[in-house]
């Protein structure tokens, strides 16, 4: 009976002494992966810290950013101001960063009258570009337009094309037709056209095949005109001198090229 008293005294003991004793949870630690590919921190302290802390980034500076297929709508910090009358020093509109291309296309080899005339001008935007009113130029004005709303009708025979001209080197344009390059010249002089060289409107998709001597024609309410090429050139996305107004008569097609976005066709033809 006494050993029995003493093995409960024992045993009272020892539980009064666990239950004294502080419990601690388990400790852990993991080390982050020497590659960091994972648990990577979301924290990023440098963000911004490249760049001018003071550079203004409110909505004075907010760009509208450019129509999906437009000529500049692969280009970064292209469009149009949101508030352009706000905007520290102002372009003269409120647009930047405008380069007359073509939505970047997909061409079918080159052309063996590849020129190396690449020239880095800056050129505004297509839709408000080039053509001053000197000689050999003829401003587009609401009486040259068909009722179907063209400009008029580009034919070249070696490659199968007949395509409507539109007013405009936008989307909306280019997926109708060809685009007139807005305030360059309808008739007399130089005449700048643009076209798509892929997808379903891939109107200008053959016009880097194009020979020497091969024809265009070109109709407008002022007649129809006869070209013959003189050349096939791959410029600078930046070269404007395709576009400029001359004394003779001539047509200048645009398209762009596969996988060069820094780069475009431009056929050349003077008339006969």
């Amino acid at each position: 009976m006494k050993t029995l008293k003493i093995r409960s005294f024992l045993l009272a003991t020892m539980v009064c002494a666990l239950c004294c004793v502080p419990a601690y949870a388990l400790e852990y630690n993991f080390d982050a992966p020497e590659d960091y590919l994972f648990s990577q921190s979301t924290s990023d302290d440098t963000l911004y810290k490249w760049e001018n802390p003071n550079a203004d980034r409110s909505k004075n500076t907010t760009l509208i950013a450019p129509g999906f297929g437009t000529p500049t709508s692969y280009l970064p910090g292209s469009g149009e101001y949101l508030t352009p009358n706000l905007v520290p020093g102002a372009l003269s509109g409120g647009l930047v960063n405008q380069v007359s291309a073509v939505n970047p296309p997909v061409s079918t080899g080159e052309s063996p009258m590849v020129s190396s005339n690449v020239t880095m001008t800056q050129i505004p935007n297509p839709d408000i570009a080039q053509g001053s009113a000197t000689n050999g130029y003829t401003e587009v004005t609401n009486d040259l337009y068909y009722s179907n709303g063209s400009l008029g009708t580009l034919k070249i025979p070696a490659i199968g094309l007949t395509v409507k001209v539109y007013q405009g080197t936008d989307s909306a344009a280019l997926a109708k037709g060809a685009g007139h390059f807005k305030d360059t010249s309808i008739w007399d002089g130089n005449v700048a056209l643009a076209g798509h060289n892929r997808g379903v409107t891939n109107h200008f998709g053959k016009i880097h095949t194009l020979k020497i001597g091969d024809t265009i024609i070109l109709t407008t309410r002022l007649g129809t005109r006869t070209y013959a090429v003189t050349s096939v050139e791959k410029v600078s996305v930046n070269d404007s001198n395709g576009t400029a107004a001359t004394t003779d008569n001539r047509v200048t097609l645009y398209t762009c090229v596969m996988n060069q976005p820094e780069y475009r066709w431009m056929v050349t033809a003077i008339q006969q």
